[in-house]
Order: structure tokens, then sequence, then C-alpha cells
């Protein structure tokens, strides 16, 4: 498995999924990183990418069940501030941790890796650089041990 496939689903389901929110901190802020969050387009261009990588989600076999019955708009504006604000930029992520937001979930390493391939996809679509791709993957990657649930593994 590749860092990105590894990286990735530290995001998977990011939003909550009920409307209950708490604020916090969804990684550290990198301000060393503001050039990679300008590479992504801003916060503009991140509201962007989650619009695609919705899209490709949806339409995904693998991912559907996932985002089909669920508040996207919620996630796509949450993901677009967890990413923002831990890539150095001026934003505040409204969503819950990642052990609340997945807690209940049955996520296993083949959900992870269709995220990731969606998610390259998305960005690849948006052409950011790639090693912008890999600088915010490296960051969310230590969170994927919050997202991928033991009973799945």
């Amino acid at each position: 498995m590749t860092l990105r496939l590894i990286c990735c689903l530290c995001f998977f389901l990011a939003a909550p999924l009920s409307a209950e929110n708490s604020v916090p901190d969804p990684a550290p802020a990198h301000p060393e990183l503001r050039p990679v969050l300008d590479d992504f387009g801003g916060m503009p261009g991140l509201t962007a990418l989650m619009d695609t990588f919705m899209e490709i989600m949806l339409e995904d076999p693998r991912l559907r069940p996932f985002f089909e019955h669920t508040e996207n708009d919620r996630i796509k504006r949450q993901l677009a501030e967890q990413f923002c604000v831990i890539l150095g930029g001026d934003c505040v992520y409204t969503g819950r941790d990642m052990v609340e937001s997945h807690n209940g979930s049955i996520i296993d390493r083949a959900d992870f890796n269709a995220l990731v391939e969606d998610l390259q996809i998305a960005m690849d679509r948006h052409n950011i650089p790639f090693r912008s791709q890999n600088k915010l993957l490296a960051i969310l990657a230590p969170m994927h041990r919050e997202v991928i649930t033991p009973k799945a593994e």
C-alpha cells in the first residue's frame, strides 16, 4: 500500500452524521504550508475540489453507500475547512474529531483505498501539483488510525 493510499481515509466521512457539532482541532495547522494551500487554490479551490470529490465518490459503487444518505453539503464544507486549517489557512474547522465522526461506522482497508483513489482523481482533475498533494497527505496520514475500525481489520 502506498503512502497516498494510507494517508487519505483520515478524513473519510470527516463530517458528522448528526447535526451535533463540536469544534476540535482537526490536526495541527502548518503555517509553513501556506504556499501549498495556494496550490490548492485557497478556500475557493478546496471548495471546488470537494464538489468534484463528492461527485466521484457518489459515482463509485464502493463508496456510494457511505455518502448517498448523508448531508453531503456539510461533509464537503467541513472537509474544505479541515484541509484549509491544516494547510495554515485562516479558516475554522466546524466538524468533529475523527474518532467521534467515525464511531459506529465499519470502515476497512478496502474502503480506505477506494477513497484514496477517488481523492487522487479529484486532485488530478484540479491540476493540483503532485508535490502539494503529497504534502497534504503526509499531514493527514497519522489520522488513518482513527478512521479504520478495529473490527474491520
